[in-house]
């Protein structure tokens, strides 16, 4: 009789599966028609004068079924689901191999194994003092500014068998996600509590062909950061006609979507 090697069971287990950490969430406009090319045919786009919200969910998670690991969520758009709406994951990327086939198998996401490199460094600029800021501080919410080496760059690698590509560089205050420098995650940087409810759906992909419906359930306490500056690897500059007057950082989600639409998946969420 042939014995096959058992394999460890999942640390995930049913659901509900509980998370502990800090996240980054940023929100950016996403071109409708760039947008569209990952929602099922069957929702309607949240839209407005050509563009859907998007954006990307950028977590370190200190506690999880699968332990200690990152993850990036890049939101393609909002679908209406009367009488609510929902996100869509363009794309997401961990650096945990248990985490990246839960989301495939599971949960429907278009998940995929990444390498997370983290490298502080030092910002050029110092912000100066003002009432404003001090104010915010007061309350729990104001953006740690003004200490020099508050800064993070997270480069993202997405890592395919034997290849790796460079998927894009995240530069954030470090307030943003604490607990991934453990020596600023003090007493000054806890905001107020909230507890909010985020509806998804995924699935529609190789690994889940099922169209899913979830709810994130939050609770976490907040506060106001400065927006990260996201940079992704160099393409082919646009003609003069083609120049958008959007800011680098708020074309991020855009780019990282819509790049090379003719190629394949990954290069399609780039």
């Amino acid at each position: 009789m042939e014995v096959k090697e058992a394999k460890p069971p999942s640390g995930y287990g049913k659901p509900p599966w509980e998370f502990k950490g800090s996240a980054l969430y940023q929100l950016h406009l996403v071109k409708s028609e760039t947008a569209r090319a990952f929602i099922p045919k069957e929702f309607k786009l949240v839209e407005a004068f050509g563009y859907t919200l998007g954006g990307f969910f950028l977590a370190s998670y200190d506690d999880s079924p699968a332990g200690i690991f990152d993850g990036l969520v890049v939101i393609a758009g909002i679908v209406w689901n009367p009488p609510t709406s929902c996100a869509w994951a363009a794309r997401v990327l961990v650096n945990s191999d248990e985490a990246c086939v839960h989301g495939r198998k599971d949960v429907g996401l278009p998940s995929q194994v990444a390498r997370f490199s983290k490298q502080r460094i030092t910002p050029i600029a110092r912000q100066s003092e003002n009432n404003s800021n001090r104010f915010l501080r007061m309350i729990g919410v104001g953006t740690v500014l003004s200490h020099p080496k508050n800064c993070l760059d997270i480069q993202v690698t997405e890592i395919n068998g034997t290849s790796a590509t460079d998927i894009c560089t995240i530069n954030v205050g470090t307030a943003a996600l604490a607990k991934a420098v453990p020596e600023l995650n003090s007493n000054k940087l806890i905001g107020p509590v909230i507890k909010m409810s985020l509806p998804s759906f995924s699935g529609r992909t190789e690994y889940n062909p099922h169209l899913l419906k979830y709810s994130c359930q939050i609770e976490c306490r907040i506060r106001a950061v400065r927006p990260a500056k996201v940079s992704v690897p160099s393409v082919a500059p646009k003609s003069a006609t083609e120049q958008s007057p959007e800011t680098p950082s708020s074309k991020f989600v855009d780019s990282i979507i819509s790049r090379d639409l003719v190629q394949n998946e990954r290069n399609l969420s780039i």
